[in-house]
């Protein structure tokens, strides 16, 4: 039976039970039920087409109905990649008149014989449809080998209908794209490489100082131009990933390649941000530096963003920030003024500073993404305004800062940091630009139905 999911006309105020919460009263790591889903019209962070675009001369195939084609289409289009990204439609009959490791296999042979160059590696993405007919993978890729053997194939999967059962297509992705890299033995060289952000670190941040300050070459898959490039990078004396979404398919590399391995998150306090620092220098064998000037320069940021700031509602979101509680707890910690934090399930990774907060600031509102009530809980009804965030009425007389296009989107607010994955900063260096992209952010207003529906952030886009 269909249930009306938009409020009635005399009930004009929606109720946001389910989709916000207090976060005294959240569960955790899942304040919120899993069920119909809501999608914000709000760019997010890449996905697998611009994941897969990033090994330099690689090709894309698809292998689905057109139906699903339609997305992954449009972000190879906006990229101004089209060029390398191929499709092969599968039809019903497909299903129950042939063979589907046939079709699979001659389809994206006549893709490859079509191209004007052949490409030195090929993403095959297969779909839920060969998860549903028990397709021969292993088959339909050892033909595909022997017809090319010049071309090194990737395993690839386009099936979001299994990301709630175990990895996600982007995690499984992350770690496709590694599985090419095959040397063994452990590397004397001085090289670092950087694998499978979506976005360079920047050269500013902590950790790019200080390798590179000690006579190390940092490498990152952004500063290749050919495959043979990006297969060198497995050439390093010590392997990083800033992301979670990588971290499972990094570490299985270097376990495969016995590297030396650290994860590095993109951390929102002095004593981690000074912990991951020290990993590094324990792993290199350098000589951990003096800290305690950086983390006064932080200090000194959040001072100047509170004065221009004041007691401004802030709202934050999980895509502007991969550690949105840990900026929370930041920015509390410093006297701003945080009302909500957007997320649909808390990392594991933040756990203490869920703690904190629920200690500290106990009505700080936690909001899903993409419950489906959300399509109401925005602007005048957002979930601050509804649940009573700290600062009481008074806030809807200021107007809201947000930090990410989520958090832009749902607060509908003009003054927003346009961030995704923070954008490559790093370390104590992130928190101090990030002070002042608030001030500007707070200073200057933003055509937000313009730019937060730009996919594909950091890319080209369609608009």
């Amino acid at each position: 039976m269909l249930k009306r999911i938009r409020p009635e006309k005399e009930n004009r105020i929606p109720n946001p039970a389910g989709a916000a919460v207090r976060i005294a009263d959240a569960a955790y790591p899942a304040p919120f039920a899993s069920e119909l889903e809501f999608n914000a019209p709000v760019h997010e962070s890449w996905n697998i087409v611009h994941i897969g675009m990033q090994i330099p001369q690689a090709h894309q195939i698809y292998v689905c109905a057109d139906n699903c084609m339609r997305g992954v289409v449009l972000t190879a289009a906006e990229m101004n990649a089209i060029d390398r990204f191929s499709s092969v439609v599968l039809e019903e009959k497909d299903l129950y008149e042939g063979n589907l490791e046939d079709i699979t296999i001659e389809g994206i042979s006549d893709c490859i014989r079509k191209l004007p160059a052949r490409p030195p590696v090929v993403l095959v993405f297969l779909v839920c449809l060969h998860h549903f007919v028990g397709t021969d993978t292993g088959r339909v890729y050892r033909e595909l080998e022997a017809r090319f053997p010049d071309i090194q194939f990737i395993r690839a999967w386009m099936d979001p209908i299994m990301q709630k059962t175990g990895l996600t297509p982007d995690q499984k992705l992350r770690k496709a794209v590694l599985d090419p890299f095959y040397k063994g033995e452990d590397s004397e060289s001085r090289n670092v490489s950087l694998l499978c952000d979506n976005f360079p670190l920047e050269a500013s941040s902590d950790l790019y100082q200080l390798i590179t300050g000690n006579g190390y070459q940092l490498r990152q898959v952004q500063d290749c131009k050919t495959y043979q490039e990006f297969l060198d990078l497995q050439d390093s004396c010590l392997v990083m990933t800033r992301s979670f979404m990588a971290e499972y398919g990094v570490r299985r590399m270097v376990q495969r390649l016995k590297r030396r391995y650290l994860y590095l998150p993109p951390a929102m306090s002095y004593e981690e941000i000074t912990e991951e620092l020290a990993c590094v220098c324990r792993s290199l064998g350098m000589e951990m530096p003096d800290v305690s000037g950086r983390a006064a320069a932080c200090e000194e940021a959040l001072a100047r963003a509170l004065d221009v700031i004041g007691s401004t509602p802030i709202s934050i979101d999980n895509m502007g920030v991969p550690r949105p509680l840990g900026l929370a707890r930041l920015l509390i910690s410093h006297g701003f003024h945080v009302t909500c934090v957007y997320l649909d399930a808390v990392n594991e990774e933040e756990r203490e500073d869920f703690l904190w907060l629920r200690q500290h600031q106990p009505n700080l509102v936690l909001a899903a993404t993409m419950q489906v009530k959300m399509r109401f809980l925005h602007g005048e009804n957002r979930p601050d305004l509804l649940l009573g965030a700290p600062g009481g009425k008074h806030q809807e007389l200021l107007k809201p800062l947000a930090i990410g296009p989520k958090a832009a989107w749902f607060a509908d607010t003009a003054y927003f940091v346009n961030l995704v994955e923070m954008n490559g900063m790093w370390g104590f260096d992130a928190i101090i630009r990030l002070a002042d992209m608030m001030i500007d952010a707070y200073l200057h207003e933003k055509d937000t139905r313009d730019i937060v529906p730009r996919k594909g952030f950091g890319c080209g886009s369609c608009i």
